[in-house]
């Protein structure tokens, strides 16, 4: 037992999810979770991945990825204990350059595990990221907030807090993220203490820690340790670091030291490469996917140099750019497809997939948003992502969470729980009864079978307006970005923080005292 299990008794062992329960569209959404199965801490998707190229061009991709570590090399900047570990591999080093022989790389990687587990603070919110399994958690790294009554500014520690709660309540998202914002009325040097120390204390689902230097990060895992254990850490994935690579071919020393600290202790890396098509790539799919295999498989041959068996997901973020502006684009075509060969990349090398998410270069909750959402969203899906960062509320290019698009978006990704356990098959479902019973010419609405069904059949998303026109405009012609407006403050007026030993949280609180009493501020 480690400190929190007692939280798993039978009344509260099941994550609590804040459905509004006032009239009909209350309703629909308790049968919406309930048709997608309450307390579903993750899903184990039924819908295969797609998988568009043949071997021969898999096989292509991979051999330029070959030539790009072995003939061109990648650089490690600012950190002589990751060049080392690589010279005592057997790599080729040439100042930071280092070079990988043929097959290293692959060989390497046999110790990463296919599949791995990370414990939440709730036990019935463990999440197992590999596989079949699809983790849905909010977006990551904005800088700015949105919402409908105050528009555009920097994020707060508040808001922060409040997007915690937002996903914490919703029944759709599995995780609950790491910088869902930045709150910048908090020193920089401070705010992982906040940020991580309310993740813990508003959610008990999975969440990600600081990546921002190692010394964070090792305050991130030693916070981690004070909820479930020493021990229990050292054996398990409790907290994990989203780390990026400085595109092209460059990994420097903050991600690597930091890349470092979590493997060294057994936690999980999510190895992600940028790449803005024309600026840190090549404009061509093919090319820049080649070169994304390269710099994430020698991220995550590296943590096994550190701690072979230590968990490790493959990353994935494609991009394109706007030629003429050489502004980044987000939500289009090209990335969407490249997605689904990264996902065949990475089933290939046996790895956990990160690839994709809600992207949109909008400004605004609208049809632009959602449309250049789900494109990319639906590219996440059908390649096959394991965890998807960036579920909901991104915004305006990634430098904005949106209060309304997080509700839409979670909405969406209520939905597709829907879509990925695909069409089942069975003697309810193929509905031979109802045939008999209703017979040609006749309509199905109060057969016994549609009785038995009506409740789950379809999936009814909690802000979707089904009603007539004029009944809609009676109530004041509300558009979907304004319903989703009402539901964040509804939700976070509903919010309860889950149970929290109390002598956790007084750790926890002891722990981020001392270490901001022991620095000065750093705004910069």
């Amino acid at each position: 037992m480690y400190p929190g299990e007692a939280e798993t008794n039978n009344d509260i062992g099941e994550p609590k999810l804040h459905v509004r329960a006032g009239g009909r569209k209350g309703r629909r959404a308790k049968r919406s979770v309930e048709k997608a199965g309450i307390g579903r801490p993750y899903i184990v998707r039924s819908l295969p991945p797609h998988d568009i190229l043949a071997e021969e061009s898999l096989v292509r991709i991979e051999e330029t990825s070959e030539a790009i570590l072995a003939e061109i090399g990648i650089e490690f900047r600012d950190d002589p204990t990751a060049l080392d570990l690589w010279r005592k591999a057997g790599a080729e080093i040439d100042g930071v350059l280092v070079k990988f022989p043929k097959g290293m790389i692959r060989e390497l990687l046999k110790t990463a595990p296919a599949e791995f587990t990370q414990h939440a603070r709730n036990p019935a919110n463990n999440v197992v990221i590999g596989g079949s399994n699809v983790v849905f958690a909010p977006a990551y790294g904005s800088p700015f907030v949105m919402d409908l009554d105050e528009g555009r500014r920097y994020g707060t520690i508040e808001d922060f807090r409040n997007f915690i709660k937002l996903a914490q309540s919703s029944p759709w998202l599995h995780h609950s993220g790491g910088t869902i914002c930045e709150p910048v009325d908090v020193p920089v040097n401070k705010r992982h203490l906040d940020m991580v120390q309310a993740h813990v204390t508003l959610s008990d689902r999975p969440f990600l820690g600081s990546v921002t230097a190692e010394e964070r990060a090792e305050d991130s895992i030693d916070m981690a340790r004070l909820v479930f254990g020493r021990d229990f850490v050292d054996r398990n994935c409790v907290i994990m670091g989203n780390l990026n690579v400085n595109s092209p071919l460059v990994w420097d020393g903050t991600m690597t030291s930091v890349l470092r600290a979590y493997a060294r202790a057994n936690q999980g890396t999510v190895l992600v490469p940028f790449i803005l098509g024309g600026a840190m790539g090549p404009v061509t799919m093919a090319g820049a996917i080649a070169q994304a295999h390269a710099e994430t498989l020698a991220g995550c041959a590296l943590t096994q140099l550190v701690r072979p068996g230590a968990p490790v997901v493959y990353g994935n973020f494609l991009s394109s750019t706007s030629l003429k502006s050489g502004s980044p684009t987000f939500g289009t075509p090209e990335p969407a497809s490249g997605s689904l060969v990264v996902g065949q990349l990475a089933r290939r090398q046996g790895l956990p997939l990160r690839c994709a998410g809600n992207f949109t270069t909008s400004k605004l909750p609208d049809a632009h948003a959602m449309n250049e959402g789900t494109m990319s969203m639906l590219s996440a899906i059908n390649c096959g992502a394991n965890f998807v960062l960036h579920s909901a509320g991104f915004l305006d290019g990634l430098l904005s969470m949106s209060y309304e698009k997080f509700m839409m978006d979670a909405d969406f990704c209520g939905a597709l729980h829907t879509y990925l356990d695909s069409v089942p098959v069975d003697d309810n479902s193929l509905a031979l009864d109802a045939f008999r019973q209703v017979g040609p010419g006749n309509h199905f609405f109060g057969c016994d079978h549609t009785m038995r069904n009506y409740e789950t059949a379809y999936f009814e998303a909690a802000l979707a307006d089904n009603d007539p026109y004029e009944k809609w405009q009676e109530g004041g012609s509300v558009d979907a970005a304004t319903r989703a407006n009402t539901a964040w403050k509804e939700t976070l007026a509903a919010y309860e923080a889950p149970p929290l030993d109390p002598a956790i949280a007084e750790a926890l609180d002891d722990f981020v005292s001392r270490k901001k009493s022991t620095t000065e501020d750093l705004w910069h």
